[in-house]
């Protein structure tokens, strides 16, 4: 979130017309401003120095623009890389975002001068006590172990960076092959080989590749399976049932030092604190309601009355908040793409465009630094442009499992939470004998309590373990005839 320090002001473009691959990596530093007609020759199949592969990514988030980085580290001369960024101005929410170990790995892997730049800024919490809280009586209800499984593969505990200090990093490192103001509204493949993306402006841009990472709503997958491009009824995205308000705050808790994520769960909603650095907490409270809902009073507090009878930790920071620090989002996320291909040509798709998530494991940026990687790593392992169609779709193969299961956890950890939960029944003994909550959602709450930090145990195991995604599926298939929408002719 961070918007007290209003985001990064970027010099927007004047127009997206077609574009010439930037010239020279020397002049990097300063973000483009403008955008030329190509006047280049027609390139030939081979991928050279002098007529490099020209990859345009739509979409300047951590996915896009860590594919970019990563395609000018594995690349080099061989890969031209535009990324195409719709906003003049990089809009902040949701508060930093949480880079998990397999996240960081992956960064290392890409460029291990960026990940330190990255952990020079970071604040580390998986390296401290996280779990679960009763939001009611603000004991601990499970506690997850988010180190030793990081440890024992050598790789850094999970993070959270303030986003204006990541796109700072991101834009540094990447200088004028981002350009803002040039949104991608669609694309047409060219009859031989390459694809024209088409802007918003109506202008055209050439490319051998185009990388949708244009998000939940993204425009390139709108054209790749001919869906609507709308929220709401007849949106492809589902919308998950809850709302989430997040807010950051200025305050010192007691237990700052030892807890980095605490998640404190009740009756259909939970509440959510995390240390973020600089001596700011970050909260987000998800509560279960119609979409489209509007507060009746301001945010703040119509979240104060909603946990009302909470945790006095939950309050802690809620009163350390000011009104102007709350904003509000409906969740959305999509069910795992596995019968359709993400491939049209020398098209792909990349992070929320392609496999959006619920919050719960903090995995929706760091999937799509992970299909960042694959993606320059098969891009980079060709030798002509005729082989790039094949190369995406070994991407696909590499990535569907896991994104899929990321996403079935990240839907079953949501729902569990929001639906399954409740204040977990309890039986006092002094000063008499008293029943708290014993009703089947309290008892069966109760009754998960000792599984939990086993499904945990399983989960991280996982998710740190599959990082390097390598090959589940035969490295060379064609589309599903009759699954997919966006086959090649």
């Amino acid at each position: 979130m961070s918007r007290r320090t209003g985001g990064l002001l970027l010099v927007g473009v004047a127009a997206a017309a077609a574009v010439a691959m930037p010239a020279s990596r020397a002049s990097r530093g300063v973000l483009r401003s403008a955008v030329r007609m190509s006047t280049a020759a027609p390139v030939g199949d081979a991928i050279t120095a002098e007529q490099p592969l020209r990859v345009l990514v739509a979409g300047g988030g951590i996915g896009g623009m860590m594919l970019g980085k990563a395609l000018n580290m594995l690349g080099g001369d061989r890969v031209q890389v535009r990324v195409l960024e719709r906003v003049r101005d990089f809009k902040l929410f949701g508060g930093p975002i949480q880079l998990a170990s397999n996240a960081l790995e992956t960064v290392k892997q890409i460029d291990p001068a960026l990940f330190k730049k990255i952990e020079a800024k970071a604040t580390f919490t998986g390296n401290r006590q996280c779990g679960i809280k009763d939001g009611i009586r603000t004991e601990w209800y499970a506690k997850f172990d988010l180190l030793t499984p990081a440890e024992s593969r050598g790789m850094p505990p999970t993070c959270v960076v303030a986003r204006p200090d990541l796109q700072a990093i991101m834009l540094e490192e990447l200088g004028d092959s981002v350009t803002t103001g040039a949104g991608v509204a669609s694309y047409e493949r060219n009859p031989v080989q390459g694809v024209t993306a088409i802007m918003n402006d109506g202008s055209r841009i050439d490319g051998d590749v185009l990388v949708g990472a244009d998000g939940i709503w993204s425009s390139v997958r709108a054209k790749m399976y001919g869906e609507p491009l709308i929220r709401g009824p007849g949106a492809t995205a589902e919308y998950s049932g809850y709302t989430v308000f997040a807010g950051e705050c200025f305050c010192d808790p007691p237990d700052r030092k030892d807890t980095g994520y605490k998640v404190y769960i009740g009756p259909e909603q939970y509440f959510v604190i995390s240390d973020i650095g600089g001596g700011q907490m970050q909260w987000y409270a998800f509560v279960a309601l119609s979409e489209g809902f509007v507060p009746p009073t301001d945010m703040l507090s119509y979240i104060k009355k909603r946990y009302a009878a909470w945790s006095h930790e939950i309050h802690f920071v809620l009163d350390a908040t000011k009104i102007e620090e709350v904003e509000q989002r409906d969740l959305y996320d999509r069910r795992p793409m596995v019968l359709k291909s993400w491939v049209d040509g020398p098209v792909t798709l990349l992070g929320d465009a392609i496999h959006a998530m619920m919050p719960n494991l903090g995995q929706g940026g760091c999937q799509a630094i992970e299909d960042a990687h694959v993606i320059a790593q098969e891009l980079t392992s060709v030798r002509t442009r005729s082989e790039v169609p094949n190369a995406l779709r070994r991407y696909w193969g590499r990535r569907l499992v896991r994104s899929a299961t990321v996403q079935g956890l990240s839907r079953f950890a949501s729902d569990i939470i929001i639906r399954g939960f409740d204040t977990p029944c309890k039986l006092t003994l002094t000063p008499e004998l008293k029943l708290e909550n014993f009703n089947y959602a309290g008892i069966v709450t109760r009754m998960l309590q000792p599984i939990l930090p086993i499904f945990f145990w399983i989960q991280f195991n996982y998710l740190y373990s599959g990082w390097k995604n390598a090959p589940v599926l035969p490295e060379s298939f064609p589309p599903t005839p009759g699954l997919n929408t966006a086959t090649d002719e």
